[in-house]
């Protein structure tokens, strides 16, 4: 990505670097406004991006060079706190409550009111901006009149960080130990003033344990359906730009709102992981800021982009590459299609036989392809998985596929003869049986190339107690058979000549999810199983896409790098003790934003454990450090986080400590104990 300078952009910007809003019980929040010179006599239309992430230092680089960006081209950036993060008053106790929707409408008409504001509004953000950006069009407020929404979901319980497949994530565990770390931080005072102190002390006491809560709603109930826009597509009413990638943990919802939305949309994914494309890993990066403010224009200024004709859905069909956990670059092409579902896919069946798929003109390779199957996998299946949603914060997509085959049930095509490529979900059905009542399965698809290699293409996972619906929980039979069907996550990939398409199944998936209590044995038949593949064809329309621009925005404001970070994943196996472990470490080092003459330390560090078939041995382990410091005022928190089970309960045990001036002002300590429930 380049960085245009200042000068060069087209319009002077004036910042604000604080501004109060008041909401209607009160509360005040910080704001952030980057307006273009000249707006107080010429009004212009706004960006409201609205997020916990501390906007005057943790994101204050990404923020300054997107909104400084918009700004001058002609758009007001509105970054805001949420209640009771960063600068803004109150207490933030969950992720995207009511009250967080109504601080949002009650911020969109305040800007509305603005001499600078024409009165029309966007929102954009990434993740939970993206989140509540879709929430806040369901409610239509008057003065929204469009929303992009980068890595985020329309359903908060099957799509999201928590449960997948009905599958407790252990992404559940690292983001609320990212949440706990943030809310343990004080505002500014230099911002905030003499109070700043209080603030801090009623985060510290009050924000809670979100783990806690997010573990006592294992099903879809009413908890998760508030802000989930699947609920009722119909709701929305203005223009959505849905973005994601294919390394992130949110490409399904872009396929699903192409489909359901009445209001226009577009889908875009791209190879990224879970960061604007515009700084998008792995790349190619695009000009992400330059499309969106195609968007703005058309549906805020009233000028006609041609944005609407092109094609709703733009995708990256990548490409074969080696098993690696992290890539620089991955390399394809762009693909476009007319609608979702779209006509250009031909669903394609594969039968399953014993440690065979077959394409639809090929016969059986066994003379009994009745013959059952089983598997009871090493709770060692999962460790090169890599995570859920890569934050390119390391090495954490998934590695070489052999290791974890090797615990699987394993079907494998004839080497192709011709390249296939495929666009959308690959759904499995399987019929089956299992010896427990409470029992998952893990089901992968990887490309196998002609030495070996396996690099995983997509996945899926499905606890079996909710084969008959998430809100419908129902135990097992053991030795019963019964047929389940699993939609793995949507990808565009293509296979070469040569190569084979290799299918897994494995009864765990540790530590990418939390193993059922007890070891399960899996019997499938293969005559009533099959893998059915969205197959695309390649399109001559492919080479007509309009290029997309190079990816550039504002420069960053001046830092200092003090002390550099660490990233990695380490995998290690201790054969005395028989256990294995994931560390994960996400250390961001210290750095000073020279503008603000402040010092920002971060540092996160993982730990995922298992001891040889002990399905009870299993834990997660977390560790964030958090400090700011300034002349003689310095603040530092440390959060750990401890989740251990048995056959009947999870176990939670957390601290927070918190330093000013290198002396220990709170301390709290956490032990919970929450019932599984068919999980």
């Amino acid at each position: 990505m380049s960085t245009v300078a200042v000068d060069e952009l087209p319009n002077d910007v004036e910042v604000i670097e604080h501004q109060w809003i008041s909401v209607r019980d009160g509360t005040q929040l910080s704001a952030r406004i980057w307006k273009p010179q000249g707006a107080d006599e010429q009004p212009v239309p706004a960006i409201l991006e609205f997020i916990p992430y501390r906007k005057r230092d943790i994101k204050r680089p990404r923020d300054t060079q997107i909104h400084h960006y918009f700004a001058a081209h002609g758009f007001a950036g509105v970054r805001v706190d949420l209640r009771g993060s960063g600068d803004s008053q109150g207490i933030l106790t969950d992720e995207y409550l009511p009250q967080e929707q109504d601080d949002a409408e009650d911020i969109l008409a305040w800007l509305a009111q603005q001499p600078w504001c024409s009165g029309d509004i966007g929102m954009m953000g990434i993740s939970w901006g993206g989140f509540n950006a879709l929430q806040l069009a369901a409610r239509q407020p008057p003065q929204l009149k469009a929303v992009i929404a980068v890595a985020a979901t329309d359903d908060r319980y099957a799509d999201d960080v928590h449960y997948k497949g009905g599958c407790l994530l252990n992404d559940n565990l690292s983001w609320a130990s990212v949440m706990f770390a943030y809310n343990s931080m004080p505002p500014d005072p230099e911002v905030v003033g003499e109070g700043w102190r209080d603030m801090w002390m009623q985060r510290l006491e009050h924000s809670g344990l979100w783990v806690k809560r997010w573990m006592e709603h294992q099903q879809r109930d009413d908890y998760w359906r508030q802000g989930s826009i699947c609920e009722d597509y119909s709701a929305i009413q203005c223009p959505v730009m849905i973005v994601s990638g294919w390394a992130d943990g949110y490409p399904n919802p872009v396929f699903r709102l192409v489909e359901n939305l009445e209001s226009p949309c577009k889908g875009l994914v791209g190879p990224w992981s879970h960061i604007y494309p515009h700084l998008g890993l792995p790349g190619p990066q695009i000009g992400f800021l330059q499309e969106a403010l195609r968007w703005w224009e058309q549906w805020l200024n009233g000028t006609d982009t041609g944005v609407m004709n092109e094609p709703p859905l733009r995708v990256w069909m990548q490409d074969s590459v080696r098993p690696r956990t992290q890539y620089a670059l991955r390399p394809g092409r762009w693909v476009a299609e007319p609608s979702w579902p779209s006509p250009n896919i031909n669903l394609t069946r594969l039968p399953l036989s014993p440690r065979h798929l077959q394409w639809p003109h090929e016969s059986p390779p066994e003379s009994d392809p009745d013959k059952p199957v089983s598997v009871q996998s090493p709770l060692s299946v999962g460790l090169f998985g890599g995570k859920w949603c890569s934050f390119n914060n390391g090495p954490d997509l998934p590695y070489d596929q052999r290791e974890e085959d090797g615990g699987s049930l394993v079907f494998d095509t004839q080497p192709l003869q011709e390249t296939v490529e495929i666009l959308g979900a690959p759904t499995i059905e399987l019929e089956l049986e299992v010896n427990r009542p409470v029992a998952q399965v893990a089901v992968r698809l990887s490309d196998v190339a002609e030495d070996g290699k396996a690099t995983r293409v997509t996945y899926g996972v499905l606890n079996l107690c909710h084969r008959h619906g998430h809100d419908n929980p129902q135990l097992l039979e053991p030795g019963q058979r019964e047929k389940v069907r699993l939609q793995l996550d949507h990808i565009a990939q293509s296979f070469p000549a040569g190569h084979r398409l290799r299918l897994a199944i494995s009864t765990s998936y540790w530590p990418l999810t939390w193993a059922p209590p007890q070891p399960v044995k899996l019997t499938i038949y293969p005559a009533g199983s099959h893998l059915e593949l969205p197959v695309r064809p390649p399109r001559s329309e492919d080479h007509q896409l309009p290029a997309l621009p190079e990816a550039e925005a504002a420069p960053p404001p001046r830092s200092t790098t003090l002390e550099r970070g660490e990233g990695n994943w380490i995998i290690s196996r201790d054969l005395a003790r028989d256990e294995s472990t994931l560390h994960v470490i996400e250390d961001e080092g210290r750095k000073r934003i020279e503008e603000l003459d402040l010092e920002i330390e971060r540092s996160g560090r993982e730990w995922y454990r298992a001891r040889g078939d002990d399905f009870t041995s299993l834990n997660g382990e977390t560790l964030h450090r958090r400090g700011l410091r300034r002349g003689n005022w310095s603040v530092l928190t440390e959060t750990r986080t401890l989740l251990t089970c048995d056959t009947s309960h999870f176990h939670i045990h957390a601290t927070l400590d918190a330093y000013e001036n290198d002396l220990r002002v709170f301390a709290k300590t956490w032990h919970e104990s929450i019932p599984r429930r068919y999980l």
